[in-house]
């Protein structure tokens, strides 16, 4: 990097209460909202570091309409809609509670949502990083969702799977999935991960949620993707040396093979 284009990042952290009722009612549900933002403060120039941000909020947020904005605003444009969104349940709150016994509440009206990034990659070329978004909406149990995202820095736009594999690449890089979670998981044969969970082998295939370094290729499968809820998000490398013959020998993976 030179001096004056050298990426730099900041971050916001968010804890709030959200309560169900607009009058902040600390005796009726609320959803624990925890935010923790890391975004892009310095890049290049003013054009490219709007880009980048741009890139950042959409994905983070999951909403690319927010991409526009800063990340303060935007972070306060999500936190407003989610807090309607949640308030909206609260006309069936006291239905619900006329049918339960006595002074009882109904439980499933606590919410949770944590939401967080982290950088996992980055170099002169490269930025990897991760969106962690977790919520619990009154079920059996929370749910995790993570996905993973590498930008192209020089011409700051994210890449998928058709940018760094030649055509027809699939089936080669399935088979190379499968192996290394046969690796992972130290058994000898597809019909073998059955036994450690997983769903069904023929469920196993590139996702595009991955993110390149410096080692390879970083797949990972979330809850109830290709396993159960109680085996948690998978995760995967690929190994540059397996994959070299699928890859396209100038793009962004295909400069990092060694």
């Amino acid at each position: 990097f030179n001096k004056n284009g050298e990426l730099k990042f900041d971050n916001i952290s968010l804890k709030e209460r959200v309560y169900l009722f607009p009058d902040n009612d600390t005796t009726k549900p609320f959803a624990n909202v925890e935010i923790d933002f890391t975004y892009p403060k310095s890049f290049n120039n003013r054009e490219d570091l709007a880009r980048l941000q741009e890139i950042f909020n959409g994905t983070f947020f999951n909403n690319q309409a927010l991409g526009s904005l800063s990340p303060e605003e935007a972070l306060d444009t999500y936190l407003k809609g989610y807090s309607e969104e949640y308030r909206e349940i609260g006309n069936q709150y006291y239905e619900d509670m006329g049918n339960l016994e006595g002074d009882n509440q109904p439980s499933w009206y606590w919410y949770q949502l944590h939401k967080s990034n982290e950088v996992l990659f980055e170099n002169e070329s490269i930025l990897s990083y991760s969106v962690d978004h977790a919520t619990y909406t009154g079920g059996a149990h929370g749910s995790l969702q993570v996905l993973y995202y590498t930008i192209d820095l020089k011409n700051i736009t994210t890449i998928t799977e058709e940018d760094i594999f030649i055509p027809n690449y699939h089936q080669t890089l399935t088979t190379k999935i499968v192996d290394n979670l046969m690796k992972k998981y130290e058994v000898n044969s597809p019909e073998e991960l059955l036994n450690e969970g997983f769903f069904d082998v023929n469920d196993i295939a590139p996702n595009n949620n991955f993110w390149i370094s410096n080692e390879g290729v970083n797949y990972i499968y979330n809850q109830y993707e290709i396993a159960p809820y109680s085996m948690g998000p998978i995760e995967v490398t690929i190994p540059y040396e397996e994959i070299q013959s699928i890859i396209i020998p100038e793009s962004l993976a295909g400069k990092q093979i060694k």
